[in-house]
């Protein structure tokens, strides 16, 4: 019998995103998201998410997450016009991938955006804090802070 190993969580999907957190958390032993009871994934147990609820402000989360080193993802297409929580971002030296698809309303949308944009999500996970990428099916760039 072999046991399962603790897994090392680096991604935590928003509560906006919740839906595609979960279905990602069921074959990846690396992503969280709020009220994430925790699991086993190819022999690799993840702990249960320290963000219990979804109701959780950004100003309490975003800090949390950046404490644990994990990168956020969330959709958010208006991020360039939502200046407290790009200031969050900055203060915490957060590192964020935001969705900004228009059509990215849907778990299967997002799951296309993030799956033609993986390889440059994993990049992000070497890249130090603070910064906000965006990502779409065709462009993944990154906001000036």
């Amino acid at each position: 019998m072999t046991r399962a190993k603790p897994a090392s969580v680096r991604f935590y999907f928003d509560a906006d995103i919740r839906g595609l957190g979960i279905l990602l958390s069921t074959i990846r032993p690396d992503v969280t998201y709020p009220g994430d009871p925790g699991g086993e994934v190819h022999k690799r147990v993840r702990p249960q998410c320290l963000v219990a609820d979804v109701a959780t402000p950004d100003d309490v989360w975003i800090p949390q997450v950046t404490e644990q080193g994990w990168l956020i993802v969330t959709r958010d297409r208006h991020i360039r016009t939502r200046p407290r929580e790009i200031a969050a971002v900055r203060e915490y030296g957060a590192r964020m991938v935001a969705l900004t698809a228009a059509e990215a309303t849907n778990t299967f949308s997002q799951l296309e955006v993030v799956m033609c944009r993986w390889r440059d999500i994993l990049k992000c996970l070497d890249r130090p804090g603070p910064f906000i990428c965006t990502a779409t099916r065709s462009t993944f760039d990154q906001l000036p802070m």
